[in-house]
């Protein structure tokens, strides 16, 4: 990896974990400001409870993205336990390859979603407009595409290069 593409990563690394840190914080401090003004005070943010779902799916969302970063997502590994080493990197290929392929289409999908909610001009909260908030759908999805694409990409030219011998990465 050369130097501009390091910088890059750290970079997006860095972005990916201060927005995720940026948004838990929000939902920590609008959670419990709720629940004292409705305790203490009789009273609460109309808007703080759909603020605090479109968060969770934000902060859901962009740490997917995080987790696939580094292959440090949920994994079921049960076909390594029982394959031989040598041929233990082939179920990690095609199931990076069918990631990338559903991310893909779960990526085209919402972003012809959003477009119609563009269409029709949903808001949510006070007036904002929905498209805003639902654009994390389509951008989320593409970039664990295009990871899982690389990794599938990745681990069919080190199949190729040393054969189907060697442990998974």
């Amino acid at each position: 990896m050369t130097g501009p593409q390091r910088a890059t990563e750290r970079w997006g690394t860095a972005l990916e974990n201060a927005l995720l840190v940026l948004l838990l914080g929000a939902m920590i401090v609008l959670a419990t400001a709720q629940i004292v003004l409705r305790i203490g005070f009789d009273r609460g943010l109309i808007w703080a409870d759909e603020l605090l779902k479109i968060l969770v799916l934000w902060v859901a969302l962009v740490g997917s993205v995080a987790t696939s970063r580094g292959r440090r997502h949920l994994r079921i590994d049960l076909l390594s336990h029982y394959l031989p080493e040598r041929y233990a990197r082939l179920p990690v290929l095609i199931v990076d390859g069918f990631a990338a392929i559903v991310c893909g289409f779960v990526a085209w999908h919402s972003a012809r979603y959003v477009l119609l909610t563009v269409e029709f001009g949903d808001t949510v909260l006070v007036g904002v407009p929905a498209w805003l908030v639902q654009g994390v759908l389509p951008v989320a999805f593409a970039l664990m595409a295009y990871r899982f694409g690389l990794y599938w990409l990745k681990g069919l030219l080190d199949l190729f290069r040393r054969g189907p011998m060697g442990p998974p990465p």
